[in-house]
């Protein structure tokens, strides 16, 4: 979606040793992805994404952290990640509430159902503004005060491809408490990608649009 709004996309990966920017000058906006790792993890790469967060947020750049990336936002911003307490886990298509009583941030209207998977949730510090909860993590989409920057716990991103190899390479995790089976995954698919779709394709607009700098 990007490639097609003429975006050129500039992809790091901190893991195998890319920099990244030190400056957000000659970016647009920039996204930090989900992954199998958590934010707690005490590898040198994951502090590094973690203090990296601290560059959109300085030059109130377009910042999209999704999953393990806002999480990584808010552990910057001095909150806490850990697992539910009855060791619940979103896996799967989920009933999402949306709480914004305007529409005066980058979020359009949510959907019915968002694709999640993630076993660890966050609270938010302050600064935070909570626009979206689920029942068994209330903390779903958030905004930063006096910023451009926005963190989703679910994956909007997510292709057929993915879905397949998620289901597939990490299918112990289907059977976790509260996780949905692969037929599941499968039929919410069908059902829910395309008004998901949608929400992206909008929000990608808003959120580009964000960059006051």
């Amino acid at each position: 979606m990007l490639l097609q709004k003429g975006c050129e996309l500039d992809i790091r990966r901190p893991r195998f040793g890319d920099p990244l920017p030190e400056t957000m000058d000659n970016h647009a906006g920039a996204i930090i992805f989900g992954g199998p790792m958590s934010a707690n993890d005490p590898d040198d790469f994951i502090k590094q994404e973690i203090d990296w967060c601290g560059v959109p947020l300085k030059e109130n750049a377009p910042f999209l952290g999704v999953c393990l990336g806002a999480q990584m936002l808010v552990k910057h911003m001095g909150g806490t990640v850990e697992t539910h307490p009855e060791g619940m886990v979103e896996i799967g298509y989920y009933p999402i509430q949306d709480l914004q009583n305007s529409q005066d941030t980058a979020f359009p209207e949510l959907p019915s159902h968002m694709y999640q998977w993630h076993k660890e949730g966050f609270d938010l510090p302050e600064g935070c503004i909570r626009t979206a909860s689920s029942d068994s993590f209330e903390n779903q989409a958030f905004y930063v005060k006096e910023t451009n920057a926005y963190g989703v716990q679910f994956h909007t991103e997510l292709t057929l491809a993915m879905l397949h190899r998620w289901t597939v390479v990490a299918s112990e995790r289907l059977v976790m408490p509260g996780a949905k089976t692969r037929g599941e995954h499968m039929q919410g698919r069908f059902v829910y990608d395309p008004p998901i779709k949608t929400w992206l394709d909008t929000f990608l607009d808003n959120w580009l649009e964000t960059d006051t700098r």
